[in-house]
């Protein structure tokens, strides 16, 4: 009898001592708020601050600020190339397509191998040391592109150069991620576009006009002090990726709670070298050639990314036949960027779409952002029939018409980039800088081969044929959009990364009202 008492006494104490258990570590998640989900893994609370999305509006803006400057100037000295590549031809006694090739095909050649090794990466290891040390090693090889006297140094100094500035070209679209929720990453993503293609337009002027006054060198050299400087405040900024700061606060836990098997839903921790090698290399490129999104969002990137570098090449060429000079000729893209800036209007529209999507209880699909593709592809063919036949030599009329024309054209180029890299956001959410890898990757291959033959087509062929050509694949285009505004949803369904991507995004995000994919 006593036996028996002393058993069922033992039993309560350990069930009182297990409730005790539980209910202390159920006060420890909710000091760190964090949260159990059903199958047992850590996951974050809804309302936890050191989740980048409940960060404050201005940790938020800061990081953003920073990595969008980077952008800008890695961007516009990725086209700075023409300008400088005319006055190096000199200098090196070498033909102008070579040297086009050692400043910009180099730098395009390494910014697409880059792409496929450092989106992974940042997914696996963060986003903040990538910033910090590809921000160096551009710095670095700008000050060593401006300061050798030899091809090869050159050569050698842009491809790593390049392969540098495929960090805040795509990993920048990862960060945003990280931090904005889908309806705010209308307006980031956009802001990133719009960065981004002005910084496309506002390298031939910034080269122009440096290379005119103080050498060709110089636009090395001023773009290195200026990311010297981004450099020293690349050091106070916050790291972004959601799951490697979770794994930070449960390290923590577990210190706390050394008797539990505490897990999370980590679907970036390597757990071995070879794993880390297999992510790094064939995740993206694996997505390229498997996912029929990034198949379809490449090639039509790769279009669009080939037409802006081909503007880069063409327009000097086609306003000195004005008799302007190189650098008053490189002020073409003016009208270039104020379209890419009016694109603005549609994310009003968009925004105003979303909200009426959200009100009616419906969850918010990729999509439903693509509306600004469909007015971009008639602007684009439009744009550029437009600018073929309203300038020389076939035709006399006033040179303000060619420059409406590119205003079209500056708009829809925006638009593009903006919707079909908003879109695999969207689509690829957690994953997304590995999405946009596979995209970078072509975008960077078809340009590289393409721009150092601009020149000799639009000579070859007459200024009106050759931008024909352009207008022509343009109006091809106008399909594209047609296409995913009806079939997108069925081409995502049919892409498993894409499904596995919002399922691991659904486990870890902290918003649960409908405004996510």
């Amino acid at each position: 009898m006593a036996a028996a008492v002393s058993s069922t006494e033992e039993k309560t104490a350990d069930i009182i001592g297990a409730n005790r258990s539980d209910h202390e570590f159920q006060t420890s998640l909710a000091e760190f708020g964090l949260r159990l989900n059903e199958n047992g893994f850590i996951r974050w609370g809804n309302d936890n601050p050191k989740h980048p999305r409940n960060w404050s509006g201005k940790a938020k803006a800061y990081n953003a600020v920073i990595i969008l400057l980077l952008e800008f100037i890695t961007s516009a000295v990725g086209t700075a190339g023409t300008a400088a590549a005319q006055s190096m031809q000199d200098d090196f006694d070498v033909d102008l397509a070579l040297s086009i090739f050692c400043l910009t095909s180099t730098y395009l050649i390494g910014q697409g191998i880059g792409g496929v090794f450092f989106p992974p990466y940042s997914e696996i290891f963060g986003r903040k040391t990538l910033y910090i040390v590809s921000t160096f090693i551009y710095c670095i090889f700008s000050i060593i592109t401006a300061s050798v006297h030899a091809l090869p140094a050159i050569i050698i100094a842009r491809f790593l150069s390049g392969l540098a500035s495929a960090v805040p070209t795509i990993v920048v679209a990862g960060s945003m991620e990280d931090l904005f929720n889908t309806r705010a990453r209308v307006w980031m993503i956009f802001i990133w576009a719009v960065i981004g293609n002005a910084a496309v337009c506002v390298g031939p002027i910034y080269s122009a006009y440096v290379t005119q006054s103080v050498g060709w060198r110089w636009v090395f050299y001023m773009a290195a002090i200026g990311l010297g400087v981004l450099l020293g405040f690349c050091f106070s900024l916050r790291e972004t990726r959601p799951s490697l700061l979770l794994e930070r606060e449960v390290s923590v836990l577990r210190k706390h709670q050394p008797s539990r098997d505490i897990k999370t839903l980590n679907p970036d921790v390597a757990p071995d070298f070879h794993t880390l090698i297999v992510v790094t290399l064939l995740r993206p490129l694996r997505l390229l050639f498997t996912e029929p999104i990034i198949m379809a969002v490449a090639f039509m990137g790769s279009i669009t990314c080939a037409l802006f570098y081909l503007q880069a090449e063409s327009i000097p060429l086609v306003f000195e036949a004005y008799g302007w000079s190189t650098a008053t000729a490189s002020l073409g893209f003016v009208p270039v960027l104020l379209g890419c800036l009016f694109s603005s209007l549609t994310r009003f529209y968009d925004h105003h779409h979303l909200a009426t999507i959200i009100k009616g209880g419906r969850a918010v699909e990729p999509e439903d952002k693509l509306r600004g593709f469909a007015l971009a592809a008639p602007c684009l063919a439009g744009g550029l029939w437009l600018f073929a036949w309203t300038i020389p030599p076939l035709t006399s009329v006033h040179w303000m018409v060619p420059m409406i024309a590119q205003f079209f054209v500056g708009f829809a180029l925006n638009e593009n980039v903006y919707t079909l890299t908003g879109y695999l956001a969207d689509s690829y959410t957690i994953y997304a800088a590995s999405g946009f890898a596979g995209l970078i990757l072509a975008r960077a291959s078809t340009c590289a081969i393409i721009v150092p033959f601009t020149r000799a087509m639009y000579v070859n062929l007459g200024y009106n044929v050759a931008t024909s050509i352009l207008a022509a694949i343009a109006t091809l285009f106008c399909v594209a959009p047609v296409v995913f505004l009806r079939y997108g949803k069925r081409i995502r369904e049919a892409s498993v990364f894409a499904k596995l991507s919002l399922t691991t995004y659904r486990e870890n995000r902290v918003e649960d009202d409908m405004d996510s994919c």
